[in-house]
């Protein structure tokens, strides 16, 4: 694994305990030697997550649609910018640039993301590890969510197994590089036990 993708929120007037919590992620992924990929920005978690990155001497990719690619917006100090056409060509240059994926907390467009990367996971489209930090118990409820959909049928139980969550950076880290495919993902498509 040499790059991982880093989905997180750009709103700026959250608790401090989460941009700490992204800033160490950056750092803890950049002491790896591992590529940070992400949407680019200056605000927010994303900001955090770059800025720790590069502080720690990490390589940071930022991809930005043209309409985000503002002084206000995109991050100035990266070591390299992709400037794009829009979100979805940005979504899916993230995804063909990363090894892994991890979910920080955030908002709509985050779990957006999350969930594309699950979903292709799901059916197939791509094996890579997947891992949640879960700063302050975030995604408690998500995690909830996500068991509920399993208990009324939505989803089989590996894919409960396509991610990981923790609230530690290096721990995360740990999982994604040991994550192992589960078993049974096939039977979505061809709908046998």
């Amino acid at each position: 694994m040499e790059s991982v993708c880093v989905y997180c929120g750009s709103a700026d007037n959250m608790d401090l305990v989460y941009l700490d919590a992204a800033y160490e992620m950056g750092a803890a992924i950049a002491e790896r030697g591992l590529r940070l990929i992400y949407g680019a920005g200056s605000t927010g978690l994303m900001g955090a997550v770059a800025d720790g990155a590069l502080g720690s001497g990490g390589e940071v990719i930022g991809v930005i649609p043209k309409l985000f690619n503002t002084p206000t917006l995109a991050h100035s100090k990266l070591s390299h910018l992709e400037v794009v056409e829009d979100i979805h060509v940005r979504k899916a240059r993230m995804i063909e640039l990363a090894e892994a994926f991890i979910a920080l907390p955030g908002g709509f467009g985050t779990l957006e993301e999350l969930f594309e990367v699950l979903t292709w996971a799901q059916i197939g489209l791509h094996h890579k590890p997947i891992g949640l930090l879960n700063t302050r118990n975030y995604f408690n409820s998500l995690l909830k969510f996500v068991k509920h959909a399993q208990e009324e049928g939505f989803i089989f139980g590996e894919h409960q197994k396509l991610f990981t969550h923790t609230n530690l950076p290096e721990v995360l880290l740990n999982a994604l590089v040991t994550y192992k495919q589960p078993s049974g993902l096939e039977r979505w498509l061809t709908r046998k036990d």
